[in-house]
């Protein structure tokens, strides 16, 4: 008696209430269907970020071909002269053909293709850098770096070397919002795993 003095009776009804929700078997379905909509929600973002993945390397490698292609044909048309004097157009060529190798690589999104973001991040910086050596070799010769009105494929050389420009700088963004998308699927990865650490540590108490 003595020490049921120090129980407040209030507590009581709580405490049973407690202790049916614990013992009635519904409350152990509702952990999975909770789980259940979770695991939903984490594949329909795993195929998004699939579908936003296989986009991207299309349009990188579409990207790089299309500058490795009108590059490479200059590249031709003066493979008399020397090497130095453009060391900028031979530097873009290797660009795009590493950026053509790994886009092909990775273009299915399998999931080791993610963690190579690193690698994303890098590319992208040698497309930044070829974008500006190029931007610096036309010096406004040939207008407004990002009026690409007259972008062409073939006939003009201002619309051709405008095409170059502005593709590797669309290669450069592409590989940058890669980069970024690999680093959302690991975090998020990351986070999955320690809720199920999380959840499987709590459902064995």
């Amino acid at each position: 008696m003595a020490a049921n003095k120090y129980l407040d009776i209030d507590v009581l009804p709580s405490l049973f209430v407690i202790f049916s929700l614990h013992q009635h078997p519904s409350c152990h379905n509702l952990p999975k269907h909770i789980t259940a909509h979770k695991e939903y929600s984490d594949t329909a973002n795993m195929v998004l970020t699939g579908l936003v993945s296989i986009i991207l390397r299309v349009a990188e490698l579409v990207f790089a071909t299309i500058v490795a292609g009108i590059n490479g044909y200059y590249l031709h048309l003066v493979r008399n002269a020397s090497s130095w004097s453009q060391g900028r157009f031979i530097y873009a060529e290797v660009v795009a053909g590493i950026a053509i190798f790994f886009s092909l690589i990775w273009l299915i999104p399998f999931s080791g293709s993610f963690i190579h973001w690193p690698v994303d991040f890098l590319i992208s910086v040698t497309w930044f850098v070829a974008f500006g050596l190029l931007v610096d070799y036309l010096d406004g010769s040939c207008g407004s770096v990002f009026n690409w009105s007259n972008v062409s494929f073939r006939g003009d050389q201002c619309g051709k070397w405008k095409a170059v420009i502005a593709f590797s700088f669309l290669s450069a963004i592409c590989w940058l919002v890669s980069s970024i998308v690999g680093i959302l699927w690991v975090r998020d990865r990351e986070s999955r795993a320690y809720r199920r650490r999380a959840w499987n540590s709590r459902s064995r108490v």
